[in-house]
């Protein structure tokens, strides 16, 4: 079981995941990461998440819901509601 409160799905290249990284270190949220290039399998999972595009980033948090390119208040108010 992970302790991160949700998984990144991105891409080494991806401008909007380095960016979406910086802004939650900087706010000390802590995440798992995959990069689907290196795991293909997990780019079934971004797919099912986006309606069968490889969008990056996406996140999937524990109760299987996912947020796409989400700013990082998105990603607090997510996480609240994951906590509840």
């Amino acid at each position: 079981m992970t302790t991160s409160p949700f998984t990144m799905y991105s891409t080494p290249w991806c401008g909007y995941c380095r960016r979406l990284k910086s802004q939650l270190n900087r706010e000390g949220i802590t995440f798992d990461e995959v990069d689907i290039e290196e795991q293909p399998e997990a780019a079934t999972i971004v797919e099912k998440a986006n309606n069968g595009n490889q969008t990056v980033p996406t996140l999937v948090f524990p109760d299987g819901t996912a947020l796409t390119n989400p700013s990082v208040a998105q990603v607090k108010a997510q996480m609240a509601l994951s906590d509840s």
